[in-house]
């Protein structure tokens, strides 16, 4: 719902034109509290929004990869940079500089690894079977994500409430003749 429905509901109602109370930005890292322009806002600022559209094409990204398509595409992938090394190998060039890092050690085969389901949160934990349900990497993740859902599912609720309450009040007002 955009803000100028809102808006329409809030003219004709004092308890709904009051301000909203502040809240606190979703996005994990930032948590700032935030007066809501609209009353289903998540993000305190448009780069808090920006980060949180990040992530979740992070979280897209990783579950077409897993995905039997992504990963014949990544296979793809891999086999032309393979190619290309081999190119680059065979005519003479600089010394290579050494590479840096290391890809940390798989997880054993028993575990599963997902990311935590809060926005800006890239924490990657691992459960031990498929079908476990665990979503989130900590307790204070679980907590921030339900305590939104939960305040969006209030005002969903008083959304219906006012739209009887303003369908019930049209059939009182059409049956008074």
């Amino acid at each position: 719902m955009g803000p100028l429905s809102f808006q329409h509901f809030a003219g004709q109602r004092p308890e709904a034109a009051r301000p909203h109370r502040s809240r606190r930005c979703l996005l994990k890292g930032c948590e700032r509290r935030f007066a809501p322009a609209r009353p289903q806002a998540r993000y305190c600022s448009a780069a808090c929004r920006r980060a949180a559209q990040q992530w979740r094409r992070w979280q897209a990204s990783r579950r077409y990869r897993a995905s039997p398509h992504g990963q014949e595409r990544r296979r793809a992938q891999q086999r032309r940079y393979r190619q290309r090394c081999r190119e680059r190998q065979t005519t003479p060039t600089a010394a290579t500089a050494a590479r840096e890092g290391q890809r940390p050690a798989a997880a054993h085969e028993d575990f599963v690894e997902r990311p935590c389901e809060r926005p800006g949160c890239y924490e990657v934990f691992a459960v031990p079977l498929e079908g476990t349900c665990r979503r989130f990497c900590s307790v204070s993740c679980r907590r921030e994500l339900r305590r939104v859902l939960d305040r969006e599912a209030r005002y969903r609720q008083r959304r219906r409430r006012w739209r009887r309450q303003r369908l019930h009040a049209r059939r009182r007002a059409a049956d008074t003749s």
